[in-house]
């Protein structure tokens, strides 16, 4: 069901000096960093800390992404949140910058977070 989820932190170098330090207790590690957003898990990254950008502490976006087992099914999640009349943040693409084979597709829910459905097996060239 779920994919992945990352949260907001205001101090991301402390952060990741944290979460280095913890989740290597439990087998994992940091796999990927994007800019200021960095995933951690065993195989993949499931679980991302990134910059917020100044929100209050109530009220920061979390990040959220469930799995999808293909691309049409992507395509259908955010077409279901756009009949809800919710904010489409991205189109379904393919985001390469993740890796090759990753298609996704994120809204806004209607508390402001950012929800997304994924698949990791749609090839490059699809």
């Amino acid at each position: 069901m779920i994919d992945h989820f990352g949260i907001n932190c205001a101090d991301i170098d402390a952060s990741k000096v944290f979460y280095d330090t913890v989740l290597a207790t439990l087998g994992h590690k940091r796999l990927l960093e994007y800019g200021d957003f960095i995933g951690y898990g065993t195989d993949k990254p499931d679980f991302w800390i990134g910059r917020y950008d100044g929100q209050p502490a109530d009220n920061r976006e979390m990040h959220l992404a469930f799995s999808a087992p293909d691309k049409e099914t992507v395509q259908a999640f955010v077409e279901a949140a756009r009949g809800l009349g919710l904010e489409v943040l991205h189109e379904p693409r393919q985001w390469p910058e993740y890796h090759d084979h990753y298609y996704g597709g994120f809204v806004r829910d209607p508390d402001g977070n950012n929800v997304e459905a994924c698949c990791h097996t749609v090839a490059s060239d699809a």
